[in-house]
């Protein structure tokens, strides 16, 4: 019984390795100091933490293995190491790389005939006397825009 609530505790704290900074890092979600802390303190160690979990779970199972009785408890077992393992995986995945995609070309039309309400906000640069205004509610989901502007190459970022 300890060895099972052993396996399935390290199956958890391996998947929480990725699951704890993509729920509080997602976007359009506000982010309190103290709990973007704790996410950026687990994408941190959830490497290798993932991989502690992920050692002592097997060498349970295979520790126990003939004290397993019946196909359901191994199956069991089997499936909180695949989950296991799934948190290492996880764990060192980029995710944010996989939601937000740079805007490497940016298009842009004359403020007179952009389709902007005047309660949008946006970032705007000036140099060398060009101007470039990008919405933030694009941004919000790019993240990223390469551009040039003036004759300058800028990455403006949100």
């Amino acid at each position: 019984m300890m060895t099972r609530i052993g396996v399935y505790l390290c199956a958890l704290v391996s998947l929480s390795c990725f699951a704890v900074p993509m729920y509080v890092i997602r976007p359009f979600r506000h982010q309190g100091s103290g709990e973007l802390s704790v996410a950026l303190w687990v994408k941190q160690i959830g490497p290798w933490l993932s991989v502690v979990c992920l050692a002592l779970a097997l060498v349970l199972v295979i520790w126990n293995w003939g004290l397993m009785r019946g196909r359901v408890s191994r199956s069991a077992m089997i499936a909180a190491l695949f989950v296991a393992a799934g948190g290492v995986y996880l764990a060192r995945l980029n995710v944010y790389e996989l939601m937000f995609h740079p805007l490497v070309r940016p298009q842009f039309q004359a403020a007179k005939g952009a389709r902007i309400d005047k309660d949008d906000m946006v970032i705007a640069v000036r140099l060398n006397g060009v101007a470039r205004a990008y919405p933030i509610r694009e941004m919000a989901y790019h993240h990223v825009v390469n551009d040039t502007v003036g004759g300058e190459p800028i990455v403006s970022t949100y």
